[in-house]
């Protein structure tokens, strides 16, 4: 049986914002195998200095990732469109093991397969020292 995340590519603002709502809620979910679903097997990331390959790295470094960034909370927003590919520029509040709270800003370059999964992955992402009652999200 062919895997599919609907909806498929081509994109219209609709589905687009559809699939950036439906990443948003996964992530936020922090469930590294649920979030993974959403990408092709053999996906490809770059995620700030990492570079991720296929579902299971992405598990992992989900994995931990959410062992090390407490309280995630994220939105994302539809920043443009086209064809089989969204971009999206977001923001999350974390706090690490030792209390210290920060927001991380930055911008992703998704495109996907035809079955709807994405393919590719590109993240580029600031971190900013917060105090808690800076807080936001």
């Amino acid at each position: 049986m062919m895997e599919q995340k609907h909806p498929l590519p081509p994109f219209n603002e609709e589905t687009a914002k559809q699939k950036v709502q439906m990443a948003e809620d996964a992530w936020n979910s922090k469930d590294p195998v649920k979030v993974s679903m959403a990408y092709s097997k053999d996906t490809e990331w770059r995620n700030r200095i990492d570079f991720i390959n296929g579902r299971d790295e992405v598990q992992a470094f989900l994995a931990n990732k959410w062992d090390h960034e407490l309280e995630y909370k994220l939105k994302k927003e539809l920043w443009g469109f086209r064809e089989n590919r969204i971009a999206v520029r977001f923001e999350y509040e974390y706090r690490n093991n030792e209390g210290q709270w920060f927001r991380a800003y930055g911008n992703e370059n998704w495109q996907f397969d035809e079955n709807g999964l994405m393919e590719k992955r590109y993240a580029s992402i600031n971190d900013l020292p917060i105090s808690e009652e800076d807080r936001k999200l």
